[in-house]
């Protein structure tokens, strides 16, 4: 993974791509699944997105 060398300025930090993703997990109630090793898998990581997009995977994947 890739550091910043550099200080950030004061003032509230900003939202990482990363944070973003296990923000997204959080709200489908999965914030325990490890999003790396699932975005290695690129048909889970799609239908995963897909899930995001449109709640109606949800059910395909068997997640409530």
């Amino acid at each position: 993974m890739w550091k910043l060398k550099e200080r950030r300025p004061l003032g509230r930090p900003w939202r990482r791509w990363e944070d973003t993703i296990k923000m997204d997990l959080k709200d489908l109630g999965l914030g325990v699944v490890d999003w790396g090793d699932l975005a290695q898998n690129r048909d889970r990581w799609r239908a995963l997105v897909n899930a995001v997009i449109n709640p109606r995977f949800l059910k395909m994947l068997g997640i409530s």
